[in-house]
């Protein structure tokens, strides 16, 4: 009885959260796979720790919290691995961007902000969530929160072109 309630209950979970962790962790990730596993080890996690789930409107912030664990831990488990690579065959992104959507230029640029700028501004456009909710998940002070997304979106609005008093689009402060 109390595990098919619990199945019922994950069930649920699952079918309301995949996607946003799926676009959150692919925001995070920029890599399909990456994502795909970091979603499949949130629910993993998830569900042994469901009995700890006390309010079930808690439920997306609870996951993301454990989804931004799982991609921390992945940092930890893996050493990164460089590669010698000439400066001439890097792509130049100095110039505008000749992307052909500005989804992807967007995305570009998003990958390019330092984690503390990228990750509140990710959870605000991807999970759509409010100042105060992004606050609680990241455990720092709104007023924090609304400082590192006016900075986010002024960095953004540097690298695509607008407003380049800060030297943003050509790398210097991101």
């Amino acid at each position: 009885m109390y595990m098919k309630n619990k199945d019922q209950q994950f069930q649920a979970l699952v079918e309301a959260y995949h996607k946003p962790l799926y676009r959150y962790a692919y925001w995070l990730t920029s890599d399909e796979s990456v994502a795909e596993d970091l979603v499949q080890e949130t629910f993993m996690r998830a569900w042994r720790a469901l009995d700890s789930l006390q309010n079930v409107e808690a439920a997306k912030s609870w996951l993301i919290t454990i989804l931004r664990r799982e991609n921390a831990r992945r940092f930890q488990r893996k050493s990164l691995e460089y590669t010698d690579i000439e400066a001439d065959e890097l792509p130049d992104n100095s110039g505008h961007y000749a992307f052909s959507t500005n989804l992807e230029a967007l995305r570009n640029c998003m990958g390019r902000l330092s984690e503390k700028y990228r990750e509140p501004i990710v959870m605000q456009l991807v999970l759509g969530y409010s100042q105060d909710e992004i606050a609680q998940a990241l455990d720092i002070p709104a007023n924090t929160v609304a400082t590192r997304l006016r900075r986010a979106r002024q960095q953004l609005q540097a690298m695509l072109g607008g407003n380049d008093e800060q030297g943003y689009s050509r790398g210097v402060g991101v």
